[in-house]
């Protein structure tokens, strides 16, 4: 009686060695990429600088206009969550300049003929912006409950996972415009700027859209920013299963998408 060795198809094993390599790839680069973070972690620290100084100016006057009426703790409900899509949109989307650095350097072009995976570079930079962009999004809402923010703590967890994945795609698409444009540090900025602020003003981060004119509100149904910040406002009032958290994920989620697409395309096509 003989028993069979069962082993595995060689084209098999060599699609499985091949997937546990790039996830390795995956791993260096996002290791690579965090260890500047946790260096200097003053970094994280300082990119709050803004935020905080829009929920210490900005704040106020919203308890006094669009809270009148509504306790503060409703107003920070409101007005807390925007500031952290805000973060995200101002952190994840000025990551690019430290690729762009890198090619100056001349430490990006060593970088695409390393084994590792073209792929793997973009996918491993842009899981690195979620470490920091949680981390900010928990010490603002640290800060901010000694003020009267009561969040719900399960609609702040998923509240930090969809950040997350809005910060994913957003650094990709960073990543991908800076090699896109290469050593020109000024087009960089001039699309960022161009492209940053419209996305904010038309989701609704500082003021309510229903006063706004019909044209923006027509113009803010496109905006995935807008169903983000309208679902991280219910995840934060404790409406875990409100229609809105549903669009949010999924307006991230295609963002994440589409900006690791074009990220992967771009660090394809590139020379240097």
């Amino acid at each position: 009686m003989t028993i069979d060795t069962l082993t595995p198809h060689p084209a098999a094993q060599r699609t499985r060695d091949a997937r546990r390599s790039w996830w390795s790839d995956v791993r260096l680069v996002l290791v690579r990429e965090l260890r500047p973070v946790v260096r200097e972690p003053f970094s994280v620290v300082f990119g709050l600088v803004q935020p905080l100084v829009f929920l210490a100016l900005f704040g106020p006057l919203l308890v006094g206009s669009v809270g009148s009426g509504l306790p503060a703790a409703d107003v920070w409900l409101w007005f807390v969550p925007s500031v952290l899509v805000m973060t995200t949109l101002f952190g994840t989307s000025t990551t690019g300049s430290n690729l762009q650095d890198e090619m100056s350097a001349g430490s990006h072009e060593r970088m695409l003929v390393t084994p590792l995976s073209r792929s793997s570079q973009i996918v491993g930079r842009s899981l690195k912006e979620i470490v920091p962009l949680v981390a900010q999004a928990l010490l603002v809402v640290l800060v901010m409950l000694p003020f009267g923010l009561r969040p719900d703590p399960v609609g702040v967890v998923v509240g930090l996972a969809l950040l997350a994945v809005l910060g994913v795609g957003l650094g990709a698409f960073s990543y991908a415009l800076a090699i896109a444009v290469r050593s020109q540090e000024w087009m960089f900025w001039a699309v960022q700027q161009t492209v940053l602020f419209p996305l904010m003003i038309l989701s609704g981060l500082l003021l309510p859209l229903e006063t706004g004119p019909r044209w923006m509100q027509v113009a803010s149904t496109v905006n995935p920013l807008r169903w983000v910040v309208d679902a991280e406002r219910a995840l934060f009032a404790g409406d875990l299963t409100a229609t809105a958290v549903l669009w949010g994920f999924l307006a991230a989620g295609a963002t994440a998408a589409v900006g690791l697409v074009v990220g992967v395309q771009a660090i394809l096509r590139s020379t240097d």
